[in-house]
């Protein structure tokens, strides 16, 4: 840390199709699959614009090794926190984009669960015209390593999952069940250009990281209650959403969105098993002009 220091990584990308048509397949959801052309979905620039790292650079966990853009932090499991996106304009697919990304902050904290570190990046976007699109917040959280599995780690649990076919089915106005598999995961992460082992590699996840199985990764989280917004919609844009993961939901729990719409917003909570409703897995909030 005491040399690293942040800086701006600014690349000239375009909104690939490809990846739009394979998350749009995932979701398996009736809607037709963005095209060239065609206006990008909210949160879709997570697909849109992968950023596959070169063999050279992965670390154990299969993320980047860090030290480059972000800093050398000596805590092996990470998590995508939450942030804060807005839109400023449309972003279509097909369209060549600016992106300017910098670590904002790093902070050292201490929580239940011993030290971690908190790190803020920030993000833009921009149109092939100059026009700003998008700025985002990212709070990625670095903690210390969990209690290692034993060599009973349920890998043969994870062998005998099979596929759940599309992960989102409406059972009330509001709400939504939400089911996850190995394959689904393989997926996003495939789509998403994110090699992080915790989200397919089962021994890995359990027996190194200590999880109880493979977890859902946060931003998969957001896109499908993002999803349930498309699907369900309530009168509005969305011009901005904040979103937080408290808890990870492991693969194949059962889970549930829950949509709480008002006037210009709607807020949808993602509720785990056993979750209480009053702390959710995980909060996303759009406001809607």
């Amino acid at each position: 840390m005491a040399e690293w220091e942040p800086h701006t990584v600014t690349t000239v990308e375009t909104i690939d199709p490809g990846p739009v048509t394979a998350l749009a397949s995932l979701f398996d959801d009736g809607l037709p699959a963005p095209g060239p052309g065609d206006e990008l979905p909210p949160m879709w620039h997570w697909v849109a614009l992968p950023r596959w790292p070169v063999s050279g650079e992965i670390s154990s966990d299969g993320h980047p090794a860090k030290g480059t853009f972000l800093p050398p932090i000596d805590l092996p499991r990470r998590m995508f926190a939450g942030g804060e996106v807005h839109w400023h304009s449309d972003i279509r697919v097909g369209e060549t984009i600016r992106r300017i990304a910098r670590v904002d902050s790093v902070t050292e904290k201490s929580g239940r669960s011993g030290k971690l570190v908190v790190v803020v990046v920030s993000i833009r976007l921009y149109r092939d015209d100059g026009e700003l699109a998008l700025t985002e917040r990212q709070d990625l959280i670095y903690r210390e390593a969990g209690t290692p599995g034993t060599t009973e780690a349920p890998v043969a649990d994870a062998a005998a999952l099979t596929p759940v076919g599309a992960p989102l089915h409406r059972t009330a106005e509001t709400t939504w069940d939400f089911a996850t598999d190995p394959t689904l995961l393989m997926r996003f992460s495939a789509a998403t250009a994110n090699p992080h082992r915790i989200h397919y590699d089962w021994p890995y996840a359990t027996r190194v990281e200590g999880y109880p199985a493979l977890v859902v990764h946060g931003p998969l989280i957001t896109l499908a209650a993002t999803e349930v917004h498309r699907l369900a919609p309530w009168p509005g844009r969305p011009v901005r959403l904040t979103h937080r993961n408290r808890a990870p939901l492991f693969c194949a729990q059962p889970a549930q969105f829950q949509a709480h719409p008002e006037k210009n917003s709607v807020t949808i909570d993602l509720l785990g098993p056993g979750t209480d409703p009053t702390s959710p897995n995980a909060t996303i909030q759009i406001d809607l002009r």
